[in-house]
């Protein structure tokens, strides 16, 4: 691509004399041997790229200065020097001579220092690869190889001209693609992911996608601090980002459950602390409109407002992302002061029912509230009619309640496969990296950044899709080879069926959805009781202070006047003062219990007051007793698990001083309060009829598994006599639940391996297409094609040849080799099909008549056969990253694999 820099601006004046080389001053240090650097005789060095192959022919011989020519301080990694002169003439802009010559200015107009296109491509792949190398580390580099002191001015001239590098990739990527006929409206959403979107004549799955979508607060960037102005005002325009004024739509578009209070910002703008929309405290979070759960209160997503505030320090405080199940990026939102509120979900929902138009499982870490707050939506009907379902991922759903589990976990999910949806958890790792360069940087330069990075990474994710697909095939075999005999005999020795475990599983899922804590009844009643209690208690309190307030009067007691002389009573009174204060407080404390229980039985019909003895008093006494010792073990259980959880991480080798420190502490206050919890267990479990004993400390400091506190099985809830309770029962459900979507991921796979296949077959018949097409043209354009298609086609080989060690598994149950792609208009689908060629014959992958295959095709079967050589040599040395042993004739993968070829 770099090289069609050069041929686009001679291309423009073809007319123009062709550029004479370009001269500089003696470098700082000699070139190395071997460099792509001659040396003169005259001390004077030339640059010779061997990447400019494309270029007009340069002489040899010295040039003539011009009063046109550009004298500038250049930066050149591979040829360290400290100015060089740029030839052009009167007709040429600066820029556009720096372009022809290999360099890039800082400036537009009038550059004084120039970066080499080579300097700037090192930088650009090691970024790619290094996210968060900085280009302050980058510009050290460069001075170390100039031998000489850093200077900041260097930073800045490779930072600005890196950006208009990057801009120029990126519109050189546009024109590829635009040749390639892939510049429609969204088209990297659509067909970006073969196996999701290159459909072939199929049966239809479950979910056409599996969409995931999160967000991360890693990608901050710091904000002009008080009132100061923005210099960079620019926006660079990302096909990731979904546009803002889509995003705003959802801003209140249901109504929030949870109080946002304005916040100060010590800055004294209040802006600083509104919503991105100006309006501070009337977005919510993705749990609007949907009861608050004890799911959702569990992840920050949904967490009240006042925790969920940023600091005003930050302008935008991360991204909310969302992807397919192979990592491909979909869209980007920036959040704005703010957390993940709810517009950002909606905003992605939106995208995908107008863009997608497919059924898919949209997999979110509080996809049960979210599900209820997209119901209330506008997007509710649309998002139904498509046949669309949420659910939440694997491993935030094992943080949500038991029925929520049963219902929105992708294990019990028919379709799902072993998919466990935390793909935004892997990319989220990856993209922290980026937060290093990302903090500071302006608006512009930051997203050019992450869009930067997410374009790589959907090209890595490309070049890994068949080992992907490869892994998840040998996972599912290996799971239905070890665990489906299991199963067979568990059901037999059972004597269940297929039938009767599917039955156990919705009466348990029956069972929990009508499980509820309390019914009301229990809940009045035991107010009653309790009211009665502790109005006898407080009777009986009032007696015997009336009792001992009487005894206090003395026995010879005679009344005498106040004005007859001193008494004994001024002495008395200071002793009889708190016997008096207590009977009134109980007399107080009778009246009000005793308009209580009145109040109470007339609400509740009770024409008779229970007394001790009556069988409803009693039976709400043991309820109460009950209730009292469940929630004293309740309390127990969590802090048992607790501690087991702090001793666990106080082990681990790579746990800081810092932090053992502070779990060893707390542990101390846990062990306190432990003990404060085993005191009222016993208590609690003494006014039990029958009691139950009670434990020692000694013995539940000593827990080290949850298996040896027995007790936890002891609550009000007893299913251990309901058959899909029973231990073996549940193993097996468990077990059989974890084959069958094993077997759908081998459907799964088989599905997008075709569609993968039959994506780069057709793919390489439009690369020697478009090649031919602008080669016959002599468009400047064929040299960066022809570059991005003999990458692609690298990279397709790679992909190719995984997917043949996929066909060769022993139990692959697919279709090997390429299909018969429907329905896609001709810029998505470049197959060309010999007129003699059947239907099933192309999607059964059978070999092609080519009277003679282009240069290009054979490179790429080259490509492909060394691939598979590769992966049969790894195999032998034990190197590679698969332990499979390779099944059948090396030659006739080979074969197989020239099958891609199209008759053009």
């Amino acid at each position: 691509m770099r090289s069609y820099l050069h041929w686009r601006y001679s291309a423009e004046d073809p007319d123009a004399p062709s550029a004479p080389e370009p001269t500089s001053r003696p470098s700082r240090e000699p070139s190395p041997a071997g460099s792509a650097v001659d040396q003169h005789p005259d001390d004077e060095t030339i640059e010779r790229s061997p990447d400019n192959a494309d270029c007009p022919t340069v002489p040899d011989a010295e040039p003539e200065s011009s009063d046109w020519d550009l004298e500038v301080e250049c930066i050149d990694f591979y040829n360290p020097r400290e100015t060089i002169i740029i030839p052009r003439t009167s007709r040429q802009l600066p820029a556009e001579a720096l372009v022809r010559n290999g360099f890039l200015g800082a400036t537009p107009e009038r550059p004084s220092i120039a970066v080499s296109l080579d300097t700037l491509q090192l930088f650009y792949d090691i970024r790619r690869f290094k996210a968060s190398y900085s280009v302050e580390a980058f510009t050290k580099m460069v001075c170390y190889k100039y031998v000489m002191p850093y200077r900041r001015r260097f930073r800045k001239a490779i930072s600005d001209s890196f950006d208009v590098y990057l801009t120029l990739m990126e519109e050189i990527r546009s024109q590829i693609q635009t040749a390639l006929g892939r510049n429609a409206p969204q088209w990297r959403v659509k067909w970006g992911c073969p196996p999701c979107s290159y459909k072939v004549r199929e049966k239809p799955p479950v979910f056409e996608r599996m969409v995931v979508m999160d967000g991360n607060n890693s990608l901050k960037r710091v904000a002009p601090a008080g009132n100061r102005k923005v210099g960079d005002t620019h926006k660079y325009k990302s096909d990731y980002y979904i546009p803002s004024e889509i995003v705003e739509k959802y801003a209140n578009e249901v109504k929030s459950h949870q109080t946002q209070p304005h916040v100060e910002v010590p800055d004294g703008n209040d802006d600083d602390a509104a919503s991105d929309d100006g309006s501070p405290g009337q977005e919510g979070d993705p749990t609007d409109g949907a009861p608050v759960s004890s799911c959702a209160s569990n992840w920050k997503a949904a967490a009240s407002d006042e925790k969920k505030k940023m600091w005003a320090i930050f302008e935008e405080t991360g991204v909310f992302a969302s992807a397919c199940r192979h990592g491909f990026v979909l869209w980007l939102i920036d959040m704005i002061r703010s957390g993940e509120l709810a517009k950002l979900p909606l905003a992605t929902t939106d995208q995908i029912i107008n863009e997608i138009r497919e059924a898919i499982m949209l997999g979110f870490d509080i996809g049960c509230s979210f599900k209820t707050t997209l119901k209330n939506s506008s997007l509710g009907r649309a998002f139904d009619a498509l046949g669309c379902k949420v659910c939440v991922n694997a491993f935030h759903g094992y943080s949500h309640s038991y029925p929520c589990q049963l219902k929105n976990h992708p294990n019990g999910i028919r379709g799902m496969g072993l998919e466990d949806l935390e793909t935004l958890e892997r990319m989220f790792s990856a993209s922290n990296q980026l937060a290093i360069v990302t903090r500071y940087a302006s608006a512009y330069r930051r997203v050019l950044l992450i869009h930067t990075f997410f374009r790589h990474w959907d090209e890595e994710k490309y070049a890994n899709l068949g080992l992907f697909l490869y892994n998840n095939y040998v996972q599912a075999l290996e799971i239905i080879q070890s665990k489906g005999p299991m199963v067979k005999e568990s059901m037999e020795m059972l004597e269940l069926t297929q039938a009767d475990l599917e039955t156990l599983e919705n009466e348990e899922r029956a069972y929990f959805d009508s499980l509820r804590d309390e019914s009301p009844w229990d809940v009045h009643a035991m107010a009653y009781v309790e009211a009665l209690m502790d109005l006898r208690e407080a009777c009986a309190e009032l007696g015997i202070a009336e009792e001992a307030f009487l005894k206090a009067v003395p026995g010879n007691y005679q009344w005498v006047s106040p004005h007859s002389g001193p008494t004994h009573y001024q002495g008395d009174a200071s002793a009889t003062a708190k016997l008096e204060t207590r009977r009134r407080t109980l007399e107080e404390t009778v009246r009000r219990l005793t308009s209580q229980v009145v109040a109470m039985e007339l609400r509740l019909n009770i024409t008779t007051c229970w007394a001790p003895g009556d069988k409803e008093y009693e039976e709400t006494k043991k309820y109460i007793a009950t209730r009292n010792y469940q929630k004293a073990l309740g309390r127990l259980q969590r802090l048992v698990i607790q501690r087991l959880f702090e001793l666990h991480k106080l082990n681990l080798s790579q746990t800081a001083y810092r932090m053992r420190t502070h779990i060893a502490k707390s542990l101390q206050k846990r062990c306190k309060a432990i003990r404060t919890a085993v005191n009222q267990y016993n208590a609690a479990a003494a006014a039990l009829t029958p009691t139950r004993p009670p434990l020692d400390w000694e013995k539940v400091s000593h827990f080290s598994f949850l298996e040896e506190f027995t007790l936890l099985q002891d609550t009000r809830n007893d299913i251990r006599t309901k058959k899909w309770a029973m231990p073996l029962v549940r193993e097996t459900m468990r077990t059989f639940r974890r084959v069958t979507r094993a077997e759908e991921e081998l459907e799964n796979v088989n599905r997008e391996a075709r569609r993968l296949h039959t994506s780069i077959r057709d793919e390489d018949g439009l690369f020697t297409e478009v090649l031919q097409e602008l080669e016959r043209r002599r468009d400047p354009l064929h040299g960066a094609v022809a570059d991005y298609c003999r990458r692609r086609r690298a990279v397709n080989a790679h992909v190719l040849a995984h997917l043949l060690r996929l066909y060769a598994l022993d139990g692959f149950t697919g279709v090997p080799g390429p299909g018969t792609h429907s329905g896609a208009p001709r810029e998505q689908c470049a197959t060309v099909a010999s007129s003699d060629q059947t239907p099933d014959q192309a999607s059964a992958g059978s070999p092609m008549d080519i009277d003679s295959p282009s240069p290009e095709q054979v490179a790429f079967e080259g490509l492909a056969s060394r691939e598979v050589f590769a992966f049969e040599r790894d195999d032998v040395e034990g190197t590679h990253e698969i332990d499979e042993d390779e099944d059948g004739d090396i030659t006739n993968l080979v074969e197989h694999m020239s099958n891609i070829a199209v008759v053009m």
